[in-house]
């Protein structure tokens, strides 16, 4: 019980605030969710690392170039901190779950004052050599701003599919290329 009372001491400290920003603002905070799927032509031991924050480097194109926190040296581990660059904004993300055994990867980002994303990614082998992946984004606004941020994400995510299967064949198009040779 001792334990509990200065948490409720503090929430109660920080209520008055949260709700003055909350009420100050003239429409709902937007929370959306989109989703797509994928076929990563790799049986699921080798596609589900492919979607790691590191390891996501060799596919997702010079736009994606995570500078981490913890752990150094750069690996993919749940707990993971890193930023990315999210146009004039620096984006805080954690892998809140990697759970390989369960087929799910899981992170969250939040741009101050504009967002919180949470991504899931979950596998399933379709064959051999095949492995279906859903990538889901549920995105709440943080501010009027944020509103205007969380639908223009949501707009892009109409053509992620298509960009992300495509670095993804490329990718391993030239994977298989350069084991021929």
């Amino acid at each position: 019980m001792k334990n509990i009372l200065p948490l409720i001491a503090v929430a109660g400290l920080a209520a008055p605030a949260f709700s003055q920003s909350v009420s100050a603002s003239p429409e709902p905070f937007l929370h959306l969710r989109a989703s797509f799927d994928l076929v990563v032509h790799l049986p699921y031991p080798q596609a589900a690392p492919l979607f790691g924050p590191d390891e996501e480097r060799v596919w997702a194109g010079e736009d994606w170039n995570p500078q981490f926190i913890y752990p150094q040296p750069a690996a993919d581990v749940e707990g993971a901190v890193f930023t990315i660059s999210h146009g004039k904004n620096r984006a805080v993300w954690v892998t809140s779950l990697l759970d390989l055994d369960a087929r799910r990867i899981q992170y969250v980002y939040f741009l101050p004052d504009l967002m919180v994303t949470v991504i899931d990614v979950s596998f399933k082998p379709l064959g051999p050599d095949s492995t279906a992946v859903n990538v889901v984004y549920t995105r709440t606004a943080l501010t009027p701003q944020g509103n205007e941020h969380v639908t223009t994400m949501q707009q892009h995510d109409q053509s992620a599919k298509m960009e992300w299967q495509q670095a993804l064949d490329e990718y391993l198009a030239g994977r298989k290329s350069a084991d021929r040779h």
